[in-house]
């Protein structure tokens, strides 16, 4: 806890997880992910995360800028079914490494 600080720390992003890429019965299509965020269940509620930008953060091996860490960049694009799964694309393609991992929803850009 750092000096100075009151109260609980303040989250600034919705967790989502990775379920995998947009596929048929034979083929996927990496470009595309799927991923399931937290305490979104239906279509409409995902209308409100069209647009936000996510984040796949992950540890590296080798240090670059001072750091272990790295990030991928996101953005929701649609919904994918009923169910509140969204679709995202990435700068990068996800690792396959990716599945099943975390990543962070972030409030912007507002449509609001």
């Amino acid at each position: 806890m750092v000096k100075g600080r009151q109260g609980e720390r303040v989250r600034l992003y919705v967790r989502g997880s990775i379920l995998g890429y947009k596929r048929s019965k034979s083929n996927q299509y990496p470009n595309t992910s799927l991923i399931q965020i937290e305490g979104v269940n239906s279509k409409e509620e995902v209308g409100y995360y069209c647009g936000k930008r996510m984040a796949y953060i992950y540890k590296a091996k080798v240090k670059k800028n001072g750091t272990h860490y790295r990030c991928i960049w996101g953005k929701v694009t649609r919904p994918h079914g009923n169910s509140g799964i969204v679709r995202a694309k990435f700068k990068s393609n996800l690792p396959p490494r990716s599945m099943g991992a975390r990543v962070r929803v972030f409030m912007y850009p507002s449509n609001i």
